[in-house]
């Protein structure tokens, strides 16, 4: 499907949503949406057989410091029923720089989300599990910001191992498993 067909597929599908058509180096169809209808437009892309936009591939982010707006959040998308892929990007402002959640969409979007806060902290409202993934829960800052300081001198910090005995351990298991059941 041509790139202004999937376009005019996906107005069709979600009307009163701005898609703005972005150019792109590849050969998958681009566009931004508004962070409001991020929700929106992740249902009817994964829900409707025309686009059944059914794997999200990835979640990253790109910032553009000192431009306003300075993020870009990208979503890639992928149908392989349609064999097709889609790239939705996001702006956001530096000093507002939030959007909805799509864990609930595409469960797999857990942890890029964790990863695009921890490395550019873009929050994700409704996130299940908002916590760091790749840095230490006590490291302050986002290392993938533009302005983020790269002299930066941290002590190492050494932590002990955790010594437990064969029943403490088959007890933290069961009760882990017990707790994770639904």
């Amino acid at each position: 499907m041509p790139h202004d067909a999937l376009f005019a597929s996906l107005a069709a599908a979600i009307p009163g949503v701005q898609f703005e058509s972005a150019p792109s180096v590849d050969l998958h169809a681009t566009a931004f949406i508004d962070r409001n209808e991020v929700p929106l437009v992740a249902r009817a892309l994964r829900d409707r057989p025309e686009l059944a936009f059914d794997v999200l591939a990835e979640v990253t982010a790109a910032d553009f410091w000192p431009r306003e707006p300075r993020f870009e959040l990208v979503y890639l998308l992928v149908s392989i029923g349609h064999r097709r892929r889609l790239r939705l990007k996001v702006r956001l402002y530096g000093n507002d720089a939030h959007v909805a959640t799509v864990t609930g969409i595409w469960p797999g979007a857990n942890w890029l989300e964790r990863e695009v806060w921890d490395l550019f902290g873009i929050a994700f409202d409704g996130h299940p599990d908002p916590r760091r993934l790749l840095m230490p829960e006590d490291w302050e800052g986002y290392p993938l910001r533009k302005d983020y300081p790269v002299q930066i001198r941290k002590e190492a910090q050494v932590g002990e191992p955790l010594q437990v005995s064969a029943e403490e351990f088959r007890a933290n298991v069961l009760k882990d498993r017990l707790t994770r059941q639904p």
